[in-house]
């Protein structure tokens, strides 16, 4: 199966998690509602926010760091077709089988045959946003298979039947008493008496997963990185969860976002410095995995790497919004941003929430499939400030917002402005007739109609008494 990278094609429609059923402003206003939500949201990215910051000031050349993590990045997009040739060749010398799949789609069927193919009716994986992406445990069940998920925040989100609302810490929406509730009523072989103390949840889930680790011979997963010198796939995560999936399964299938891969060895040292200190707040990650193909008598005797466009390609061919693939998922901009601080994640409506969902998912989908994300900011540049690979979110943000469709009243009124700025005695003449709204509204109000919609979110600004021609000419 063969993908074309430079021809873009879109993540199609009614599969996978990267189009919500309303749109941002609807979904904000519901999720601002939720006082509980809002409560544990903000406990959590303050916490994170804390620890991150902590590490990160112990490194005296964390920009250095940054910039290179953005220049390793920019190599990648410009040299993405020669690299993930350059990868496939080296998995496939090293015992493995690489499999490309143009979307959501073609991934769901592969990973599921591959599956079949085994005889198994259960996988476990290992957290996976691209999975997410794509609705993989949805195309599982749809085929008579179980995918358990094994971190404990996944596994939260999934035995509550929910949606995950971050990048890195999916139930952050939920509190502990939830969890207990959640627990009680979904996981096989509970304790009754189980209470809501966090060591007692953790090992009411450890217990419950452990049997199904030693007992599944298949595993999926995604990947952090892959490194294209040679071949060599890399997972990083805190529980341990992850290291079970990728060592004692008999098969195992990792499905890989293509702007994944880093061109070599030592490229992946600056990431593994970048991305715990943004995420976790922690030095290093507890556990890093990394595989390279098959070992005979360890490990996994079946790897099966399937990498992913669904949208990336679309992405790719815009020379400004291309900067949106050199995301490593440390979900930083979303502990920074005081949108999603105050709204979570499910408003986005994407398994990519936050600062980076509202410039990476209307790409992957297509502008008008997520018209409103671009305007989920204030465009305060936090998320640019925290990105450790400084992706300019809002850069990104206004690049979108001009292609995003505008309504026929909006467009007339935008172009009849660009008409008049670019006339100078019409400017002018504007200029004298706008003292007449100091009639029609003051500082704190709104507009009448219909002009009513423009200050519905914002103050109208207090117009001043003279223009700065007219002060100008007076001096």
């Amino acid at each position: 199966m063969v993908t074309f990278l430079g021809m873009p094609a879109r993540a199609p429609r009614g599969v996978g998690h990267l189009r919500g059923d309303q749109p941002f402003p609807a979904a904000a206003r519901e999720a601002l509602a939720n006082s509980q939500l809002r409560r544990n949201v903000g406990h959590a990215t303050t916490t994170i926010r804390g620890k991150s910051a902590a590490v990160i000031g112990e490194l005296p050349d964390w920009q250095q760091l940054r910039e290179a993590g953005s220049a390793i990045k920019a190599d990648v997009m410009a040299r993405l077709p020669e690299l993930l040739k350059q990868l496939e060749a080296r998995v496939t010398e090293a015992g493995g089988v690489v499999h490309w799949a143009a979307d959501a789609n073609e991934a769901n069927a592969i990973v599921t045959s591959l599956v079949r193919a085994t005889g198994s009716d259960r996988v476990i994986k290992v957290k996976s946003m691209a999975t997410q992406e794509i609705g993989l445990n949805e195309a599982l069940e749809a085929a008579g298979i179980a995918a358990v998920e094994t971190d404990l925040a996944e596994l939260i989100v999934q035995l509550g039947r929910d949606k995950p609302s971050h990048i890195l810490v999916p139930a952050i929406h939920r509190n502990r008493a939830e969890i207990r509730e959640i627990f009680l009523r979904a996981m096989p072989g509970v304790d009754p008496a189980l209470t809501d103390e966090p060591r007692v949840l953790a090992a009411a889930a450890r217990r419950y997963l452990r049997e199904t680790f030693l007992s599944t011979k298949v595993a999926v997963s995604g990947a952090n990185f892959a490194i294209a010198e040679t071949g060599t796939l890399a997972v990083v995560e805190s529980e341990g969860n992850g290291r079970m999936c990728l060592t004692l399964p008999d098969t195992l299938i990792t499905v890989m976002g293509i702007e994944k891969v880093l061109p070599t060895w030592q490229d992946l040292e600056v990431f593994l410095q970048l991305l715990p200190r943004s995420s976790t707040g922690e030095r290093m990650n507890p556990y890093t995995t990394m595989w390279t193909g098959v070992t005979p008598g360890d490990g996994p005797q079946e790897f099966h790497l399937v990498l992913l466009d669904n949208g990336r390609s679309a992405v790719l061919a815009d020379s400004v919004g291309r900067q949106a693939l050199h995301c490593i998922r440390c979900s930083a901009c979303l502990n920074v941003c005081p949108v999603y601080e105050r709204t979570g994640g499910h408003a986005y409506g994407s398994v990519y929430p936050g600062p980076i969902g509202a410039v990476l998912s209307p790409q992957l989908t297509g502008i008008e499939d997520n018209a409103s994300l671009p305007y989920a900011s204030s465009l305060c540049g936090a998320c640019f400030d925290a990105c450790p690979v400084k992706i300019n979110i809002p850069e990104l943000l206004v690049h979108l917002r001009n292609q995003a469709p505008h309504p026929a009243a909006e467009r007339a009124a935008m172009a009849a402005a660009a008409y008049t700025m670019d006339h100078p005695k019409l400017y002018a003449a504007a200029q004298r007739a706008a003292k007449l709204a100091r009639i029609a509204g003051r500082r704190g109000q709104g507009l009448p109609r219909p002009l009513s919609g423009w200050t519905a979110a914002r103050d109208l600004p207090e117009l001043p008494k003279e223009t700065f021609r007219q002060w100008w000419a007076k001096r």
